[in-house]
């Protein structure tokens, strides 16, 4: 039975002004000098808790161990587990940016299957996977519970359904936005919206009614003169939520 969120939600659960966004900054998603330079410093601790989070829950080889990337933009989550041995697939509905992706994992000489598509035009009844990552993806789309359920759908029983975001708090408005987007200029400005930002217990919720319990957690800081990100405990801001299905 659909929920109230699938039945009112429209037929594509995509903004195209945020497409386009997306679209005008992906030839620099790989570039360490470019808009993303900073991006690409906390895209390195993001992937470390997450690595961590699939080596831990999962015992088995990571040749069995199947990812799908929800939003998986230029690739940046997507071809470093590719490279780490599991069977990723990515997802975005972007199509410069998976021709971006696609591009790069060639040269790198990494397998990655790519599609151009959004999480709904995947049937949990055909497949799922043990490890489903929607990270920063959340915040910019018009239905948010519905892109949550999808994404929950789609994780195997025992599996892993990782979640990262940004806190919809005071501190989140200060950083993220006024100081990454116009002060310091690591964002374009306009990346984000404070509105769409996603507080903890709002994923919580929407994950436990299928099944879902909080595994791990954790925050992520800038260090404004080194210019790197760290793991930390503080949510308040950027965070990741590690969740597994009974």
């Amino acid at each position: 039975m659909l929920d109230k969120s699938e039945v009112d939600a429209p037929l594509t659960n995509l903004s195209k002004d945020e497409i386009a966004k997306f679209d005008r900054l992906a030839d620099q998603w790989w570039d360490p000098q470019g808009k993303y330079q900073t991006a690409l410093s906390f895209n390195a601790a993001r992937l470390s808790f997450i690595k961590a989070q699939i080596q831990q829950h999962f015992a088995s080889n990571s040749n069995t161990v199947s990812v799908l990337d929800v939003g998986s933009g230029g690739g940046l989550i997507s071809e470093p587990l590719a490279k780490a041995g599991y069977q990723v697939t990515g997802i975005d509905p972007s199509s410069v940016s998976v021709q971006v992706a696609k591009q790069h994992a060639l040269r790198s000489s990494i397998e990655v299957n790519y599609i151009h598509g959004l999480a709904s035009d995947l049937d949990p009844q055909k497949k799922q996977f043990d490890v489903v990552i929607n990270a920063e993806v959340v915040e910019h789309v018009p239905d948010q519970q519905l892109l949550i359920n999808q994404c929950a759908k789609l994780v195997k029983p025992g599996g892993l359904l990782i979640l990262a975001t940004l806190n919809r708090t005071v501190k989140s408005w200060l950083i993220a936005i006024v100081g990454a987007e116009y002060v310091m200029g690591y964002l374009p400005k306009g990346t984000h919206s404070w509105d769409k930002f996603v507080k903890p217990d709002e994923l919580i919720a929407w994950t436990s009614e299928h099944g879902f319990c909080v595994r791990q957690s954790t925050g992520l800081s800038l260090n404004p003169l080194s210019k790197k990100w760290s793991l930390n405990q503080n949510l308040a801001v950027n965070y990741v939520l590690s969740l597994s299905r009974e």
